[in-house]
Formats: structure tokens, sequence, C-alpha cells
């Protein structure tokens, strides 16, 4: 199987159902950020941390792969694909295992500035971009309907992203540094 089509060479690309779009359609956007997320988070899988937390990951890496799936179809014509969903138990896991992570937590008082650790900054960076995937995402929903569960999982995931950043912290022993505003006269 070849790699290349040439099918691209003039700046549209394919959905999954076949429909030629410009390969900055917002639509294209939305689940290449998803993709560039998925990268970021192998590279953070692959640094050093609990054999949990790196099973956790690939399993959101998998269901990165069926939220890029809806994103490439069309909202009228999914019902024909077999496409998988994302369901309220896959944002219900994140949520427990927010959870189980604050539990061991100190208590945050302050914002924290991203980094301390080279595997914390990885978390931070896939932090960012999976919200930068929710803004386009969102901005998606407002001209062509995203199921609901697929706007709830990202906006979830940035928050599980942030409180695994901060149990790396707490298991890599780095300090996490408070944001304190100056204060002004």
């Amino acid at each position: 199987m070849k790699i290349y089509t040439k099918t691209g060479d003039k700046g549209t690309t394919s959905l999954f159902t076949g429909r030629r779009v410009s390969k900055h359609h917002i639509r294209i956007e939305s689940y290449g950020t998803i993709d560039e997320l998925n990268s970021h988070l192998g590279l953070l899988r692959d640094q050093d941390m609990d054999p949990h937390a790196k099973q956790t990951l690939m399993l959101i890496q998998e269901k990165l792969f069926t939220v890029g799936s809806i994103l490439a179809t069309e909202p009228d014509k999914d019902n024909r694909l077999k496409i998988p969903r994302i369901s309220n138990a896959d944002i219900e896991l994140l949520e427990q295992e927010m959870d189980q992570m604050n539990e061991k937590l100190p208590e945050m008082t302050h914002f924290i500035l991203p980094g301390g650790h080279t595997t914390v900054s990885y978390c931070h960076i896939a932090r960012t971009v999976c919200r930068r995937a929710e803004r386009i995402i969102a901005f998606l929903h407002e001209n062509e309907p995203v199921p609901e569960t697929v706007l709830s999982y990202i906006n979830r995931l940035s928050d599980y992203l942030f409180v695994l950043a901060r149990k790396l912290s707490f298991d890599l022993k780095a300090d996490e540094v408070k944001w304190i505003p100056e204060k002004l006269d």
C-alpha cells in the first residue's frame, strides 16, 4: 500500500464520506489538532511514570482516534458509517481517574506555572493542545453539530491532563511553582 495518493496536491482532502474539502476546513483543523494532541500524549507516555498512568494514556489515545473519526464525518452521514462513539462511561472514567489522583495531592491554593520537570512540561503542553482542540471543536459545533459527548470528553480530558501534571510533579518530587501576581500600588 502506498502512503502517497497525490489526491491532496491541490490543497484538498477527503472526509470519511468521500466529500472533498479544503485542507484548512474547520473539520480538518479539528481532527488535525486531535491528531497533534495524540502525538503529544504518545511523547508523554514514553516518559518514566507509573504503569497505571501509561495504561490510561494509551486508552485515551485510542479514544482520540474515535474522536478523530467522528470529526472526520459529516453529522448527517455518520449513521451510515460504522463509527464508534464516545460514551458517558468514557467521560466518567476520566473523572474517576482525576478523583483518585486528587486524593493524594496537596490542596491547590494558587495557579501553577507549567514546568518543574520535563515530563510535567510535556503533560502541560498536551493539556494546552487539548484546550486548543476544544476551542476548534466548539467553533465547528457552532456550524455543524458535534456530539455533546465529544465536547464533554475533550473538556474533561484537559482537566485530566492538568491533574496528571500535578500528580507527575508530586511523584517526581518536582516543585510546583505558584503564580502569585504582583501587588499593584
